[in-house]
C-alpha cells in the first residue's frame, strides 16, 4: 500500500493497489506460480516483487543460502513460475548466512545490470548489514517489520534510510493481525497448535493485554473519522517520511475495505501523541 492510491491508468473498479510482495519460499515456489495466473491478460500489470535467499530441498526442507550460483539460479526459477521477462523487484529475503551477505548483494546487483531485474532491494536487514554492502551497489528498498508494536528499526534503521535515498517498504504493519480489530482474548487462546502466533510475545502475556488496550484506543480514533482500528495501525506506520509504502498481507477480496482508507488517511499530531502514550 502506498502513501497515495496509483491513479495513472486506474480503472473505475481499482481500488489503487499497484504491486504484490511475494517471494519463492512462500509456498515453496506456489505463491509465484499463482501470483502469475492472478496478473495474466490484466492491462496495466501491478508492480511484482519477489524474494532469494531462501531456497529449498527435494524434502522441502527450507536452506539459507546467499551463494553467487544460488543466488543467479533462483532469480531464474522466479521469472519462469512468474512467467516474466524481468522481475521489478528483487530482494534478499534474510541476511542469512550473515557472512556470505556481499556475495549474494553482489550477484543480485549484476541481475540487475542483465536486466533480469528493474530494482534490487533488501530485506529484513539492519543499517550494519546495508553499510556492509553499499559500496557494492546502493539498494533501492529495505523490506523490515514495522508497527505500533514492533518499533525498533526506529532507532537506526529508518534515520539510516532516509539519509542514503533508500525507500522503505513495512511489513506486518498489523502485526499479523494483532492489530486489525478483529483480535481478541478469546481468539488468540484458540489459535491452531501449529500457528506460530502462538509463539510470538506480542500474543503472549504481559504483552497481550497492553496490545489489546492499544487496539482499543485506534478504535476510538478510527471511529472518529469512519475509519477501522487497521486503517489506522496502517497509516501510524505510513506517518514516516521514510517510509513509501507498507505491505497488508489479505485472505480475500471483502478484506479490502478495512484497509484500503489508509492509503489517504492522515493521524494528526494530537492523535500521535495520544497512540504514544
Amino acid at each position: 500500500m502506498k502513501r497515495d492510491p496509483w491513479r495513472r491508468g486506474k480503472r473505475r473498479d481499482d481500488a489503487g493497489l499497484n504491486w504484490i510482495d511475494t517471494a519463492a519460499v512462500y509456498g515453496l515456489g506456489h505463491s509465484e506460480t499463482v501470483v502469475a495466473r492472478a496478473i495474466d491478460g490484466r492491462h496495466p500489470k501491478p508492480y511484482v516483487f519477489t524474494k532469494c535467499e531462501r531456497t529449498w530441498n527435494d524434502k522441502g526442507e527450507i536452506i539459507k543460502c546467499l551463494k553467487r550460483d544460488s543466488v543467479i539460479r533462483e532469480c531464474e526459477d522466479s521469472l519462469r513460475r512468474l512467467r516474466a521477462g524481468v522481475i521489478d523487484l528483487y530482494q534478499i529475503h534474510w541476511p542469512e548466512p550473515e557472512e556470505d551477505i556481499e556475495e549474494g548483494w553482489e550477484a543480485v546487483v549484476r541481475l540487475r545490470e542483465q536486466g533480469k531485474i528493474r530494482w534490487a532491494g533488501l530485506s529484513n536487514c539492519n543499517a550494519a548489514q546495508i553499510e556492509r554492502v553499499r559500496h557494492l551497489g546502493v539498494p533501492a528498498s529495505l523490506q523490515p517489520p514495522y508497527s505500533l508494536v514492533s518499533r525498533e528499526i526506529e532507532a537506526e534503521t529508518l534515520p539510516y534510510c532516509g539519509a542514503n535515498g533508500i525507500g522503505v517498504i513495512a511489513y506486518a504493519p498489523m502485526r499479523n493481525g494483532l492489530l486489525t480489530g478483529s483480535m481478541s482474548r478469546e481468539r488468540v487462546a484458540n489459535l491452531a497448535a501449529d500457528d506460530f502466533r502462538r509463539r510470538s510475545p506480542h500474543f503472549q502475556e504481559p504483552n497481550l493485554t497492553r496490545n489489546l488496550a492499544l487496539v482499543e484506543k485506534l478504535r476510538a480514533i478510527g471511529d472518529r473519522h469512519g475509519r477501522t482500528p487497521g486503517e489506522v495501525a496502517i497509516a501510524w506506520t505510513l506517518r514516516r517520511p521514510e517510509v513509501t509504502g507498507a505491505i497488508v498481507g489479505l485472505r480475500n477480496a471483502g478484506q479490502v475495505p478495512g484497509v484500503i482508507g489508509a492509503a489517504t488517511f492522515r493521524l494528526s499530531e494530537a492523535e500521535l501523541a495520544e497512540l504514544e502514550t
